[in-house]
């Protein structure tokens, strides 16, 4: 009956979950993941199941390799430039970003518009780390070369990105003219710093010496064109004021006035005690 069926299921859950705690107690711990701050317990991954995953990994990695083609290795050495890693670095990051599919996506036909790399500090798990007595582990700060959509993980080192200036298919052969590259470097997380530097030092510089300006006739002696350089410079001006403004922000010392409002009676004392640390603050 119902009664008997629910008895059965009970016994046959029971019993499975005895056989996981064995299997759990009799392999090897080799990773615990710290329990989210929502209360769910830690996942722990035996030997074998660590050892599946390092080769999925690696099949999975190998793959990409393989997909790897003149495109690809155009942004590896523009980056390896750029950054100041080796190629193989930059291939290595690339071929193990979970990412990876994001850079078909920008060669594709009216794909995406940017294809952005930040390099910085992330945290990361040691290799050797051991358990710790609250149950998690070791960890340190590494940088590390990985894909972003800019819109997820903070920013706090240095972004390269590749822009796309058509619709056309990226190709071996078009991916130079079709493809622009820039470093905009933000290191100790000041942006406006470093928005700052690659406006004045990069770009402005560039748009200044460049001739040709499309179907825009005359050049740098366009006034439209002139119009535009005018409004960049301006805006480069208020970002340096900005900046300058911030960083020169008000600093407030500690003032201990229990000396002045330990023994006040009347309100002629007050005004004798506000005189006090009006002076005070002026020295």
């Amino acid at each position: 009956g119902t009664e008997s069926k629910h008895r059965r299921l009970g016994g046959d859950l029971k019993t499975r979950s005895i056989e996981l705690g064995s299997a759990a107690a009799g392999s090897p711990l080799t990773s615990v993941l710290p329990a989210s701050t929502t209360g769910k317990k830690s996942i722990v991954l035996s030997g074998e199941t660590r050892k599946e995953l390092a080769k999925q990994a690696k099949v999975t990695k190998e793959e990409r390799r393989a997909q790897i083609d003149e495109r690809h290795k155009y942004l590896i050495s523009r980056l390896a430039n750029g950054i100041g890693l080796s190629e193989q670095q930059v291939e290595e990051a690339i071929v193990s970003d979970d990412k990876f599919q994001l850079i078909e996506q920008f060669f594709a036909p009216s794909g995406l518009k940017k294809m952005l790399f930040f390099y910085q500090d992330v945290l990361q798990e040691k290799s050797n780390a051991s358990l710790r007595s609250d149950g998690s582990m070791d960890s340190l700060l590494q940088k590390k070369l990985f894909i972003t959509m800019g819109s997820t993980e903070g920013f706090t080192g240095t972004c390269a990105f590749f822009l796309r200036t058509s619709d056309k298919v990226i190709t071996a052969s078009n991916v130079s003219q079709e493809v622009n590259f820039g470093v905009f470097d933000c290191m100790n997380g000041n942006i406006l710093q470093g928005l700052e530097f690659f406006l004045s030092q990069v770009m402005v510089p560039a748009l200044k010496s460049q001739q040709n300006w499309g179907a825009v006739k005359e050049g740098l002696r366009n006034s439209q064109v002139q119009d535009f350089l005018y409004s960049v410079d301006k805006f480069v001006d208020v970002l340096s004021s900005s900046r300058q403004n911030i960083e020169d922000k008000i600093q407030l010392t500690k003032v201990d006035i229990d000396i002045y409002v330990s023994n006040l009676q009347n309100p002629s004392d007050y005004i004798t005690a506000g005189e006090k640390l009006l002076r005070q603050r002026e020295h």
